[in-house]
């Protein structure tokens, strides 16, 4: 088995595998995937530490890569033995048997812990609050629209109104801005 290397983008890298078939699959893989894929060039029998030694990844992203390799739907590695979980004593061969109806093939990576997935939700709270926070010191008063649409406007990452009315309650009820008296679609800032 032979992978010929692409570039493309800085994520995404392309492996040409040439079947026994002689039939020729393009793989779209990350860097960490290749790297691991590109062992079995000089080995056919590697243990979970031979890869973790030679590619240097640290051992939560290799135990994401091998099981997205050897567990997933599209299985290019063979795994002893043969469970769900990826453990230090695991040893793993190609997948000479590999056979898929298409050309191009993309293996993904499973969803990084949820814990991770927290950290970031919080963090965008805290940028959120932070941007409505600078707007309004800015402004003084605004009205619930305007106020919206320059949160769109100075936040670069995916968001909802939703999220943007939530972070808006929260600092109302933290008393950093205030509905206006006369109106309840006009924020006030508190200094």
């Amino acid at each position: 088995m032979n992978f010929k290397i692409h570039f493309r983008t800085f994520e995404t890298v392309f492996i040409y595998f040439i079947n026994i078939l002689q039939a020729v699959k393009e793989f779209h893989v990350s860097l960490y995937q290749a790297l691991v894929l590109l062992l079995f060039n000089q080995h056919n029998d590697l243990s979970y530490k031979d890869i973790q030694e030679q590619t240097k990844i640290q051992p939560a992203e290799l135990q994401r890569t091998l099981q997205s390799l050897a567990c997933g739907k599209i299985r290019l590695l063979n795994k002893k033995p043969i469970s769900k979980d990826i453990n230090a004593d695991d040893r793993f061969t190609l997948n000479t048997s590999f056979e898929h109806k298409l050309i191009r093939i993309k293996i993904n990576q499973p969803e990084e812990n949820s814990s991770t997935t927290e950290r970031v939700v919080q963090d965008r709270h805290y940028q959120v609050d932070a941007a409505i926070v600078r707007i309004m010191k800015t402004r003084k008063t605004l009205s619930h629209a305007q106020l919206i649409s320059e949160v769109f406007s100075q936040l670069k990452f995916p968001l909802s109104t939703a999220v943007i009315k939530t972070r808006i309650e929260s600092l109302l009820e933290r008393e950093y801005m205030k509905r206006s008296a006369d109106n309840a679609n006009i924020y006030e800032y508190v200094a």
